[in-house]
């Protein structure tokens, strides 16, 4: 998970220079011709009524601000985050009734859903399906005892990775073979090997090992290897098994949703093709990954944004192109890397501040997504098409109402934090997946940058982008189209409490001629559903 960016790390992300990329067209504005047709009116969906987590209670959150709902089957949310040890002992699957498909084995029950010590017991398996089992394979991993890979840890060691271990040192196990081909034997931990033969049986596999950056001279060393690392993974998993990587992506934005990346081309370390180096052959490089790449062997691509305290910060400058904002943020992500890959889209979400020294207030992870962003998360990304969320959180267990830390140091860490974002996330997934998981069944259309929109009543009609949304301060409105349903979220990020935004939205495709009328308060998020008719469209 990358906690740390800094502003070196923003100009020398994945080649060692700047991307380049074209600022792309203006939208051109549509006037309607004739008379407004009636609109339709959305029936807004159902709020839950809790009450949050005070502000000054630490270390804990209310799993049952909602009642029980499940995930739709073409959508996977993982979780990872902190304190499932709050109600596991007492309802060990509420976690599946809360949203969440699947669970990272730290976060998994010892001797129930995993075997931890060595062998399981004769006839134990598992109670988690492989659906709901999920890794990530930290940068450790590979660095670290047995494997001892400093590649891991410096990409420019690239060109002294040993690919398979010779065939007279097949104990050696300092090689990117053992340590991708030995994930195989994951398997055991759930006690539903496969006769005969050791294939993991996680449902996905996350890499989190964040080295792709690398010098211009050594780009070569570092394609070859992370196409030679997912191809070896691959074949020793079950074909269930999704694997991915936070890193490469197609395009990295890292939270700017800046106008000039709506035009980047793919970060060279995705669709780099192999090719032999100087010494990749003696060091075991098979000729069988030659022009494939990393993007050919992969599952899904990893696109997403973690936030820095100006993305929470209600009284800060949002609307210039490269000012952060978090729905644009977490909009453009999604936009930009969907037009670059067709692969399944998984983003890590995390609620408190990314850890950026170069911006005020995010030294530390202290800062919690306030209710309207962590709402929004878990409304607005589903929004985009994408596949599934890697919840996650650098804390594992919570211990509530600790006594605050006398070091200044340990304050906002851990146990020290306010989680009531958690509670506004799940009410955001709970309002969309109770309410609608019916219209996420593969047959669904997303609109993204399409959402048809106007602010003048309905004279004039704009499809913006998320970037063209913050730079000219407009309510976010994004739909999903699925026969004759439409779903519709809305806000007006960062809004007053006091202020009322009014946007039309309409759909004129497929035979439809659909117009609406929203009306949004402060920055609440609007979440609302509509059946359409069909009849001539006005343009």
């Amino acid at each position: 998970m990358l906690k740390f960016i800094t502003l070196s790390s923003l100009l020398l992300a994945g080649s060692g220079i700047y991307w380049w990329s074209t600022r792309p067209p203006e939208p051109v504005a549509v006037r309607l011709e004739g008379t407004l047709p009636q609109p339709t009116a959305l029936t807004p969906t159902p709020r839950a009524r809790f009450t949050p987590t005070p502000a000054n209670r630490k270390g804990y959150y209310n799993i049952d601000v909602v009642s029980d709902f499940t995930l739709p089957a073409t959508k996977t949310i993982t979780f990872c985050g902190a304190g499932r040890n709050l109600h596991v002992q007492q309802d060990r699957d509420k976690l599946f009734r809360r949203g969440f498909s699947a669970v990272e084995q730290t976060r998994m029950v010892p001797g129930v859903e995993i075997w931890t010590d060595g062998f399981p017991a004769a006839g134990w398996r598992s109670q988690l399906k492989p659906s709901q089992r999920s890794l990530i394979l930290y940068q450790d991993y590979f660095a670290n005892p047995p494997f001892e890979l400093g590649w891991a840890r410096n990409s420019e060691q690239a060109s002294a990775v040993t690919y398979r271990p010779p065939a007279n040192a097949r104990t050696m196990r300092n090689t990117l073979f053992n340590a991708s081909a030995e994930l195989g034997g994951g398997c055991v931990a759930f006690g539903d090997c496969p006769p005969g033969s050791l294939k993991s049986t996680f449902g996905h596999i996350f890499l989190d090992i964040e080295n792709e950056g690398t010098s211009y001279g050594n780009q070569q060393e570092q394609a070859n290897l992370y196409t030679f690392m997912i191809k070896t993974i691959k074949e020793n998993v079950s074909p269930q098994t999704k694997v991915g990587s936070i890193a490469p992506v197609p395009h990295n934005s890292f939270g700017n949703s800046r106008a000039d990346h709506y035009g980047a081309k793919p970060d060279w370390l995705w669709n780099t093709p192999a090719k032999h180096t100087a010494t990749s052959r003696r060091r075991g490089m098979p000729d069988d990954i030659i022009g494939k790449s990393y993007a050919d062997f992969v599952d899904f691509q990893m696109p997403g944004t973690y936030y820095l305290y100006p993305d929470f910060d209600y009284s800060a400058r949002h609307t210039g192109n490269g000012d952060r904002h978090w729905l644009a943020s977490l909009l453009a992500e999604q936009e930009v890397n969907r037009r670059l890959s067709p692969k399944p889209r998984i983003a890590w979400h995390w609620l408190f501040n990314t850890q950026n020294a170069d911006y005020a207030n995010s030294g530390k992870a202290e800062h919690p997504a306030p209710p309207a962003v962590a709402e929004g998360m878990g409304i607005f990304y589903w929004f985009t098409g994408a596949y599934g969320v890697l919840f996650w959180d650098d804390h594992k267990d919570l211990v509530p109402d600790q006594p605050s830390p006398n070091d200044p140091a340990l304050k906002g860490l851990a146990n020290d934090r306010n989680y009531a974002c958690y509670e506004h996330y799940i009410h955001g997934l709970w309002r969309v997946f109770k309410h609608h998981g019916d219209l996420f069944n593969g047959r669904e259309t997303y609109l993204n940058e399409q959402t048809d929109l106007s602010v003048d009543g309905g004279q004039t009609w704009y499809k913006y982008n998320a970037n063209q949304l913050k730079t000219r301060d407009l309510p976010f409105v994004r739909a999903i189209v699925n026969g004759n349903q439409i779903l519709v979220a809305a806000t007006k990020p960062y809004g007053r409490p006091n202020q009322t935004s009014q946007v039309m939205l309409r759909y004129v495709e497929n035979g439809y001629n659909f117009y609406t009328t929203l009306t949004l308060k402060g920055d609440e998020i609007f979440l609302g559903r509509a059946t359409m008719s069909k009849g001539a469209a006005r343009r």
